[in-house]
């Protein structure tokens, strides 16, 4: 579910980086600091009949961007990723759903310190999960909050 306040914002997220957009892949839920991503099989299979797996790297860097949209203030701030690992741990033979969340209290701590420091750093650990529910990757990532220059 998106909520209304969200909708333009989650077409806008899936066409930002046109590499991005022509995965397919779909933002199924927005809300604030919660965020639900599906990358589709179909348009993402490889060589061998499984998901590519730099599609699903991208569904995992793409989601930091995604979440930071609907947690701190985007007009004082941005984000960039720092790191992002992934471990394939099964293939993924469907489309591949991944949550994400942030804690009001998080998001609070991270962007006074941004707004204090110019930057600061969050680190996000995350699952993969096909259609069954089966975690086919975990994910590692820190990504940073950074004050834009010309903001008080």
């Amino acid at each position: 579910m998106i909520e209304e306040k969200y909708r333009d914002a989650a077409l806008m997220l899936e066409k930002a980086v046109p590499i991005i957009e022509k995965t397919g892949v779909k933002i199924i839920g927005l809300k604030d600091r919660y965020a639900k991503i599906v990358m589709p099989f179909e348009t993402n299979i490889n060589h061998i009949g499984i998901m590519y797996g730099g599609s699903l790297f991208i569904l995992a860097e793409f989601s930091g961007g995604v979440i930071y949209y609907v947690s701190f203030d985007s007009s004082k701030f941005f984000p960039i990723v720092k790191e992002v690992s992934i471990r394939y741990r099964r293939p993924a033979t469907t489309d591949v759903t991944l949550e994400v969340a942030l804690e009001e209290e998080e998001v609070q701590e991270i962007q006074e310190a941004a707004d204090r420091e110019g930057k600061k750093d969050w680190v996000m650990d995350l699952e993969l999960k096909d259609a069954n529910g089966e975690v086919c990757s975990v994910v590692h990532g820190t990504w940073q909050l950074r004050k834009f220059p010309d903001k008080k």
